[in-house]
């Protein structure tokens, strides 16, 4: 199945130049989105799980009142970076934009 191989380093920098909502952090793409309100924020959540469920491709998530944070890896790989991820994170920025949540990369930290 295309998309299932860890890209190489090179190509997860590549890819994160077109993303700028999200970092590289221990072998995940990860973010926090802060939306305008906790509504909004569960806005995401259900934006997020759907294209979790219609691609079979499921973020680690955790919710904190109106920020979320998402990391996004392949387990089946050895918890690295494939083109499902890279695809997820650009889906779930495109959901964030549409509850005009702001992206806060910086303040990813694992366990939040």
């Amino acid at each position: 199945m295309a998309g299932k191989d860890a890209l190489p380093r090179e190509q997860v920098e590549q890819a994160l130049a077109g993303l700028p909502d999200w970092r590289y952090s221990d072998g995940g793409l990860v973010t926090v989105f802060k939306a305008p309100t906790a509504a909004s924020a569960l806005e995401l959540i259900a934006a997020v799980g759907r294209a979790a469920e219609d691609h079979n491709h499921h973020p680690d998530l955790d919710w904190r009142y109106n920020r979320v944070f998402i990391r996004y890896t392949s387990h089946d790989v050895g918890g690295q970076v494939t083109e499902r991820d890279v695809a997820a994170a650009t889906a779930a920025s495109t959901a964030a934009a549409a509850v005009k949540a702001v992206a806060q990369p910086g303040k990813y930290t694992p366990g939040r």
